[in-house]
């Protein structure tokens, strides 16, 4: 068996026929149909059933497509594991957020990191809490900063510090000067941009709404933290985002309020049991070092 079996029986497994995958692959239909049966007659089983329309795998061939998975994610780790050089004088750092830690955290940490170890190439990605699982379980990701706690088993998580929700309105807005303590009906009566009801963030605003019986005026819903914070910027409305996000250079101010802020954990992710390269550990280090 070679590691190109492995490669094409995924590739069949993913598009769903030989049709697609030898186009995917760049192969054609009779050379990989001609390599899943050599497979297939080293394993002594059908690991499709090619009697319907559509290419299916039977069941022996579901096991064995996440068996071959698994075993090709631990080579690419294998493989990085070679190349990796222990001084930081050279690497490679596939880093993921999600979208709030984007808008304050990023930046701070790029910069130290960057000076820090110059021969690191990044790269980072803004991803939702379960394209970060999947990255991470797929091995398409080496780290990524978001919140707990996770779905997958296969994902630890390594605390990192505590972020504090806070209502922040800007300039345009008559409470940006104030210094009164809004009582839970001095919240109800704002005009609110919120993010859309599928970040989590979004959750974590519902629940502290639902918590203090405050029924929000949601005037503007938002799919993108960057669009937010314009709206807000520009804007006579509030919204609910971490406190660090709030500054003056960003014309963006933290009110105060009688009640707590919400709070929740975020921490550093990363696949289990995996090979976690030189690059990879000085980042957890930096970040575990500048606790916020």
């Amino acid at each position: 068996m070679l590691l190109r079996h492995l490669r094409y029986l995924l590739a069949v497994a993913d598009h769903g026929g030989f049709t697609r995958a030898a186009e995917a692959l760049h192969v054609s239909q009779p050379t990989l149909s001609q390599q899943i049966r050599q497979l297939e007659e080293s394993l002594g089983v059908d690991l499709f059933d090619r009697t319907s329309r559509s290419v299916k795998p039977t069941d022996a061939g579901e096991a064995y497509i996440e068996c071959a998975r698994r075993v090709l994610v631990e080579l690419e780790a294998g493989k990085r594991a070679l190349h990796d050089v222990k001084d930081l004088s050279r690497g490679n750092l596939r880093l993921a957020m999600t979208p709030t830690f984007m808008a304050y955290l990023v930046g701070p940490l790029v910069r130290d990191f960057a000076a820090r170890y110059p021969g690191i190439h990044l790269q980072i990605f803004e991803l939702s809490m379960d394209d970060i699982e999947a990255g991470l379980v797929n091995d398409s990701l080496d780290i990524a900063i978001a919140f707990t706690p996770v779905r997958s088993t296969d994902i630890e998580c390594i605390p990192a510090f505590t972020e504090t929700l806070g209502i922040v309105v800007g300039r345009e807005h008559l409470l940006y000067d104030s210094i009164s303590v809004l009582t839970a009906d001095d919240i109800a009566s704002l005009d609110f941009a919120l993010l859309a009801p599928d970040f989590i963030t979004r959750l974590s605003v519902d629940e502290y709404f639902r918590q203090h019986g405050i029924t929000p005026k949601v005037r503007i819903e938002v799919n993108s933290v960057s669009t937010l914070l314009e709206v807000v910027r520009c804007s006579p409305v509030a919204t609910m985002l971490p406190e660090a996000i709030a500054s003056e250079d960003r014309a963006l101010r933290k009110l105060q309020v009688a009640s707590e802020a919400p709070q929740r954990g975020a921490a550093v992710l990363r696949r289990r049991n995996n090979y976690h390269s030189a690059a990879a550990l000085a980042f957890v280090d930096l970040l575990l070092e500048n606790r916020v």
